[in-house]
């Protein structure tokens, strides 16, 4: 019913840039908070960022604080992550998700795009 798909990834420098986009369709679009998460070879799907519904609260985990940034178009029913000064170690496949109230805990979370591939070279 919730449909989200995640694009805007690619292969880029280190301390370059990538804007992430996910747009949702199914169901009302600002009733639900939203998320990144990001999950690279061999290890768990670690928390990045996430937003409120009305972009009045945002959450960022240490590894990323001063070079990411989420925000949310409503109108557009989109959800952004602007990514700077990407290092190595951001190489990951980041997931963009969905869920009826605020939260930073993956499994907690209800919906979920595909996926996009994100990677850094040195």
């Amino acid at each position: 019913q919730v449909q989200l798909v995640e694009s805007g990834g690619g292969l880029v420098q280190a301390g370059g840039s990538l804007r992430l986009s996910c747009a949702t369709s199914g169901r009302a679009f600002s009733s639900f908070a939203m998320g990144w998460f990001r999950q690279a070879p061999g290890k768990e799907r670690e928390f990045v960022s996430a937003i409120s519904w009305s972009g009045g609260r945002t959450d960022y985990a240490d590894s990323v604080k001063g070079r990411f940034t989420i925000s949310r178009d409503n109108a557009k029913n989109t959800v952004y992550l602007q990514m700077n000064s990407l290092k190595p170690e951001d190489t990951a496949v980041y997931y963009c998700a969905a869920r009826y109230s605020y939260g930073t805990y993956a499994p907690t979370y209800d919906y979920w795009g595909q996926g996009t591939q994100v990677t850094v070279s040195s």
